[in-house]
């Protein structure tokens, strides 16, 4: 996802601590963890709408091995070269079902995470509170569009090891959580717009010039 426009374990291994409720606590050494990543990492261009593998359901993680940990690895580093707050595979060509996430909360708390296979939990009416904010795309570069999204998300899947995990979050970091889980399965944020605000978003990307290195679309 792009940048808006405006009694615990320990940590060990790379497996992030729960709280009492089961939620990974994913706030805590932030600026180490993702240096780590990133430092191992290498950069790669960013796929754009019109590429098939942004389309289709990617595949489900499987093996979770050194390749899968370099792919994490080149994640975190292509999201941080492209200013990113959240990238899922298929915006680097991969066909996996895994993304990861250096992203905000609208209380200024900074998560930062990785999940494999996920699944968004079905909220009850009460907690389906709708947020129309601004909503960009990585993959849809320079465009921005009011999407309306529930402010309240809960995503189950794995860790980059193997584990299973259970991540939640509100406002903003909520909306990256259902942006990116969107990605695995297909869709864009702009495949939930209306036919005339896709239009315009489209325009905006083919009038803009991205700021990081991308795949065209041969």
């Amino acid at each position: 996802m792009a940048q808006q426009d405006t009694e615990q374990q320990a940590v060990a291994g790379g497996v992030l601590p729960v709280d009492d409720e089961g939620f990974v606590i994913d706030t805590e050494d932030t600026e180490e963890r993702e240096a780590a990543y990133r430092a191992r990492g290498t950069a790669r261009p960013i796929t754009v709408v019109g590429n098939p593998v942004l389309h289709r359901e990617t595949k489900d993680v499987t093996v979770f091995d050194a390749e899968l940990a370099q792919l994490v690895d080149d994640m975190f580093a292509s999201q941080r070269a492209a200013e990113g707050v959240g990238l899922a595979a298929n915006q680097i060509g991969v066909d996996k079902k895994v993304f990861v996430y250096d992203c905000p909360d609208d209380e200024g708390a900074r998560h930062v995470g990785v999940v494999c296979n996920p699944v968004l939990d079905e909220l009850p009416s009460e907690r389906r509170v709708l947020d129309d904010s601004n909503e960009g795309c990585l993959s849809v570069p320079t465009a921005y569009a009011e999407l309306a999204r529930p402010d309240y998300a809960v995503v189950r899947g794995q860790d980059e090891k193997g584990n299973p995990i259970v991540v939640r979050g509100t406002g903003y970091f909520a909306r990256c959580l259902q942006h990116e889980t969107d990605h695995l399965y297909g869709y864009l944020y702009i495949d939930r717009l209306s036919k005339r605000e896709r239009k315009d978003a489209l325009r905006q990307m083919a009038e803009g010039t991205p700021r990081y290195e991308t795949v065209p679309n041969d």
